[in-house]
């Protein structure tokens, strides 16, 4: 049984830097590569580092978004701000999420573990309410003592 949460969230703005995932969506392996080839080329390209100087919080945001007919990803943070290096400006709806509480040693890991059980389990297990599509992100909240500590937030709608 997934352990989460359904809570109501006010509207919030992302400002991402993204990528579009070229796998097809059941290949997980995959999408995890072009994933971590991603986050692995905006933390040492410094566009990832120029997020956070803008950001309204510490919080980094791992969304995931079907753009146009195509499966998006992006690194983005909260705020008002921009900057000519993002890619979009990620609307989130106010309304109720379905939250998977997580920790890990790598941000990667705690994004990749809160997404597998918000999506294989709690989704499922969530009887009262569905996920329509819209952006979904793994927010990587904090770090301490070498842990990563966040959530997966994933709007729905009732049934």
């Amino acid at each position: 049984m997934a352990n989460y949460t359904l809570e109501e969230k006010e509207s919030f703005t992302v400002l991402g830097i993204g990528t579009e995932l070229k796998s097809d969506y059941t290949d997980y392996a995959g999408i995890n590569k072009e994933k971590a080839d991603f986050w692995s080329a905006v933390k040492q390209d410094g566009r990832l580092d120029k997020l956070k100087a803008v950001a309204t919080n510490d919080y980094i945001f791992v969304v995931n978004e079907a753009v146009n007919n195509k499966m998006m990803h992006y690194a983005g943070v909260m705020t008002e701000a921009s900057l000519p290096e993002a890619s979009r400006v990620i609307q989130f709806p106010k309304g109720e999420y379905l939250v998977v509480k997580g920790e890990a040693e790598t941000a990667e890991e705690l994004s990749n573990t809160v997404t597998g059980i918000a999506f294989g389990q709690a989704l499922q297990e969530a009887n009262d309410v569905a996920y329509v599509g819209g952006p979904n992100a793994a927010v990587v909240m904090e770090q301490r003592n070498g842990v990563f500590y966040g959530e997966m937030w994933i709007p729905v709608v009732r049934k």
